[in-house]
């Protein structure tokens, strides 16, 4: 390319002599593509951080993965936790007992997983010790008979620290005058409140002593929660160690699961959505960028007898061509380049663009026991920015292919007829 064909491009995006006419659809063209870019990077970022942020609240309150025997139960759970404990990756192995029950509170009653936990190991395998809002773990000491509930679970039971629950659990207990279910009143000594409102509601701990009693688990628990030095890697450490831990112990196997399994359909659908609305966003940038179609097939049509004169002075149909290319390139380079800028601005602080929405509407736009979540968080990857920006171009380019391919044909003879 010479200084000449980038001189002329550059020189057709300005004003010209029908009133800057030309120069306009061309800003409204950059404009266009410049929203269409910025609208998807923030609805991408919007994804990337709502799975982000929703993986770190997982990642938060449970454990990584867990071991349960094939049977439901670890009779011998101190040997498998000691050699747990010893594999490469495992920062912490924890016992528990775990069932499915029901609470009631005067008229109020709720069914939730009780989770029966030795309070002095729990803060190593989980983060709930940090989300308490009253009470302490400590607290939930052997035959005391103590409960931490959810704070949704506790505002569904309308209970409080230092109220009374009864704990209905789902096995009976046979009896002359039939199957009586076993109930057991816990006194209520703390709450935690962890943002994932499935836990909220859904989770309630108390000492494993108190929970083996209660669900008539003697001697064994229903297995072990892990932690892991890295929790992304958590579906393959965990079957590592069990495989070493059958071998070792000479157990049978382990069902293991994993927090990637746990909410596997729900980040599936996070990745098909984001699939999906980069597929239908992506049609605002080619609404946009083919409008480039229309901007240089004006300045061709305006700009025929330039293109004559300059064919008569001995421009090849390959320089025409790259001087329209020129321009179509530049109009993509300018909207592509400022709807990155402005969709990483919006993506950054949509927080705070967002909660002031609120504010000002007196509404709130995501509900927690649908969302997981109350606020919107967004994260920008650079991958995704990328992406968007290299589409756009892409399309820039193709749309200036017919404008810049009509003006290298344009005849020098017919375009100067009437001049």
């Amino acid at each position: 390319m010479s200084a000449y064909e980038w001189l002329i491009g550059t020189r057709y995006l300005r004003s010209t002599h029908r009133r800057g006419f030309v120069s306009f659809v061309a800003l409204m063209s950059v404009c266009g593509l410049m929203l269409g870019v910025a609208t998807l990077i923030v609805v991408l970022s919007v994804m990337n951080g709502f799975e982000r942020e929703l993986r770190n609240r997982i990642l938060a309150v449970t454990s990584h993965a867990t071991m349960v025997g094939l049977d439901g139960t670890l009779a011998d759970w101190r040997a498998v936790q000691a050699a747990a404990r010893h594999q490469p990756g495992v920062q912490a192995a924890v016992p528990y007992i775990e069932s499915q029950a029901m609470l009631a509170h005067g008229s109020a009653m709720a069914g939730a997983k009780v989770r029966g936990v030795l309070p002095e190991e729990e803060r190593s395998a989980t983060g709930l010790a940090q989300h308490l809002v009253s009470g302490r773990l400590e607290d939930l000491s052997a035959g005391s008979y103590g409960i931490i509930l959810g704070s949704a679970l506790a505002h569904e039971l309308r209970a409080g620290v230092g109220d009374s629950v009864v704990l209905i659990a789902p096995e009976g207990t046979a009896t002359p005058t039939g199957v009586v279910p076993r109930m057991r009143r816990f006194r209520v000594l703390g709450l935690f409140s962890s943002g994932m409102y499935e836990f909220d509601r859904g989770l309630a701990l108390t000492n494993m002593a108190d929970a083996a009693r209660l669900f008539h688990v003697a001697g064994g628990v229903t297995g072990l929660r892990l932690a892991f030095s890295d929790p992304l890697a958590a579906p393959t450490l965990v079957r590592q160690v069990a495989r070493r831990l059958s071998e070792q112990l000479g157990i049978q196997g382990f069902y293991v699961t994993d927090w990637t399994q746990d909410h596997a359909n729900f980040f599936r659908s996070i990745e098909i959505t984001k699939s999906m609305l980069f597929v239908i966003l992506l049609m605002l940038v080619a609404v946009a960028a083919f409008n480039i179609v229309a901007t240089l097939v004006m300045i061709v049509k305006e700009k025929q007898t330039d293109i004559a004169i300059l064919r008569t002075l001995g421009a090849a149909p390959r320089n025409v061509l790259l001087t329209f290319a020129v321009q179509g390139v530049l109009i993509g380079l300018a909207g592509t380049l400022a709807g990155a800028a402005l969709g990483t601005l919006l993506a950054d602080n949509l927080e705070t663009l967002v909660a002031g929405l609120e504010r000002l509407l007196h509404t709130q736009f995501l509900d927690a026991r649908v969302y997981y979540m109350s606020d919107l968080p967004a994260y920008v990857e650079l991958s995704d920015v990328l992406r968007v920006c290299a589409v756009a171009l892409a399309l820039c380019v193709l749309a200036t292919i017919y404008p810049a391919w009509r003006a290298a044909r344009t005849a020098p003879a017919q375009a100067l007829r009437h001049e």
